[in-house]
């Protein structure tokens, strides 16, 4: 049943790009089909194809109205408008060993970084903070708010704004699992020829894991200083299973194919959700699934002048899941996809929180965007970090 919903003002969305950009071709799974056993079995086939081709996808009639998802745009805007020393406030203990729900301020992984190298050589961190701005752009100018699951297993210690819209966030976070995620295991197992709720059974929302709903800011920089960029960020991959990023319209995501390796411009579709499939879901069938390289690049010109907010979900497998790949698949036998990276190595499979802490640590600790010996750092044994552009 809907909770009642405090008044939080409206969420303007910028124009579109009229720039004609390079777009990717990315396929849409449709869940209006979902609901007969031929639908399933069309859209369990588009999906493996998407993951496997492109690894990036649009889900549409998921079943969450777009009210819903612009009062949630609504309240990130409202959130970032607050004092930073307010949210300052809310930025998580432990960040350094890759804690990451609450706020983490722009700049924060930078000021880690010069922290831990620079502190013996130079006694004026402001100094370097400016120097390195000019160098590193983006990575100074994103902030994040995160809220973990909602079933008991995590404190939630939040700004009032955000505390007396907790009932409609959790609401808001759970209809994403059932509506959106769950159908997508769902249709997955069926791809891997596996009991359907096989996948689902890994990711329950009752059960302990890292899933956070987070609220992204991008804030803008002048039309100078974005002609000394390439872009905003480094290419990535996610580390769970599935990524959710709800339509917005500044044009920045770009994809790298998993077929020719071209980086393409991802569009955004109305009454839409982008996917993409995460390193969790490439362990678990080592590799026939495959974890999509994206970035955050430079907005076209006719956006240059706005912010960019972000509402995105991050769905991982419960923590105590072992990420070894799943030997019940026959597609997986059928198709040679039988070890993953750990177990190929003879190394100690990892559960999900041992994978994500790693990650997670690494990042925020290593400053990997600044030496290049951490951006290939081994963060476990039998892994080792790869850079993309």
């Amino acid at each position: 049943m809907p909770v009642p919903v405090p008044q939080l003002g409206s969420f303007d969305y910028v124009p579109e790009t009229k720039e004609n950009l390079d777009w990717a071709d990315l396929v849409t799974v449709d869940l209006s089909l979902y609901n007969t056993p031929e639908g399933k079995t069309q859209l369990a086939q588009t999906l493996i194809n998407a993951i496997r081709n492109e690894g990036f996808f649009y889900v549409k009639n998921f079943n969450i109205s777009q009210e819903r998802v612009n009062r949630q745009f609504a309240l990130g805007k409202q959130f970032y408008e607050l004092p930073l020393e307010e949210k300052e406030k809310y930025t998580p203990e432990g960040l350094d060993q890759g804690k990451f729900n609450g706020y983490i301020p722009a700049g924060r992984r930078m000021r880690v970084f010069l922290r831990k190298f620079f502190v013996h050589h130079l006694t004026n961190s402001n100094y370097v903070v400016s120097i390195l701005k000019r160098a590193y752009g983006i990575r100074l100018r994103y902030t994040i708010f995160q809220c973990a699951e909602f079933n008991g297993e995590f404190p939630h210690d939040h700004p009032e704004l955000i505390k007396k819209n907790l009932p409609e966030i959790e609401e808001f976070a759970r209809a994403l699992h059932t509506e959106v995620l769950d159908p997508l295991f769902i249709l997955l197992a069926i791809a891997l020829e596996l009991p359907e709720d096989y996948l689902t059974n890994l990711h329950q929302y009752s059960v302990k894991s890292e899933d956070h709903l987070r609220y992204m800011k991008y804030s803008k920089y002048s039309l100078e200083e974005n002609k000394t960029l390439n872009n905003w960020g480094y290419g990535h991959t996610d580390l769970g299973s599935f990524t959710l990023l709800f339509r917005q319209p500044v044009a920045a995501l770009q994809i790298r194919s998993h077929i020719n390796n071209e980086w393409k411009w991802v569009k955004p579709q109305d009454a839409t959700l982008t996917v993409n499939a995460c390193d969790a879901l490439q362990l678990l069938t080592a590799g026939y699934v495959k974890s999509t390289i994206h970035r955050v690049t430079v907005p076209p010109l006719d956006q240059q002048h706005v912010d960019r907010l972000g509402l995105l979900y991050f769905s991982r497998p419960h923590n105590d899941v072992p990420l070894a790949t799943i030997q019940a698949s026959p597609v997986l036998q059928r198709e040679g996809f039988t070890k993953n990276e750990f177990e190929s190595s003879g190394n100690s499979v990892p559960t999900m929180e041992e994978w994500t802490f790693a990650k997670q640590k690494w990042q925020r600790t290593k400053g990997y965007h600044g030496d290049a010996k951490y951006r290939n750092a081994v963060i476990l044994p039998g892994f080792a970090e790869k850079p993309y552009v």
